[in-house]
């Protein structure tokens, strides 16, 4: 997938893709909704509505978790290529902002739309943070044109949806989870364990 930029690639590419889409069909017509990253205090902060905007969809990153499936078999990968592998599932809130319910409403629906629409960040949708051209910086892995993450509404509970909420310095709003798998974070340096030599042990008997 990438080195440390993976996490705010896939972000970055959620926010993107609901950008163009809202820009594409106005999910509330005549007027301009936006896709806006946000965090966690941006919900707490009394100005979070000036951040946020009057008709808006934000995309809150609330929890990172290593993905089981993948995690064995990555690290199966990073044992024979000398590199770290780190397989994550990372964990969405999207939250419509907008003067009244039926707002509201049309823009979640929208963008439960787009994300059904394209439920896999590939290719030109899988957005890739530019890195300055400095010797730290130096063989940090980058996307590759084959990787992907797959996007899909994730079943939880309302009560736990609502302990999110209870961890949060917000008042309950109206949300929906989405799930980003799988994210993988590469090491930049490969350690590669040296091969095993065979031992010729020769016995002497002296006489």
């Amino acid at each position: 997938m990438a080195g440390f930029t993976g996490i705010a690639a896939v972000g970055k590419s959620i926010e993107r893709v609901l950008a163009r889409a809202f820009l594409e069909r106005e999910p509330v017509p005549g007027k301009k909704t936006k896709a806006v990253l946000i965090r966690t205090e941006d919900l707490g902060d009394t100005q979070s509505k000036d951040k946020i905007g009057d008709n808006a969809l934000s995309i809150l990153l609330y929890r990172v978790d290593f993905n089981n499936i993948m995690r064995a078999a990555w690290s199966a990968v990073g044992n024979a290529d000398g590199r770290g592998h780190l397989a994550l599932d990372l964990h969405y809130l999207l939250t419509p902002w907008a003067e009244n319910a039926e707002y509201q409403h049309m823009i979640l629906g929208r963008t439960m739309q787009v994300l059904e629409r394209a439920p896999v960040l590939s290719g030109p949708l899988l957005y890739a943070p530019s890195l300055p051209a400095t010797p730290e910086y130096a063989g940090e892995p980058q996307a590759a044109p084959t990787d992907a993450v797959q996007l899909l509404l994730e079943e939880i509970s309302t009560e736990a949806l609502m302990r999110t909420f209870d961890s949060l310095p917000s008042d309950y709003r109206l949300s929906v989870p989405y799930l980003a798998r799988v994210v993988r974070i590469d090491t930049a340096e490969a350690e590669l364990t040296p091969p095993v030599t065979d031992a010729d042990i020769r016995l002497r008997i002296s006489t």
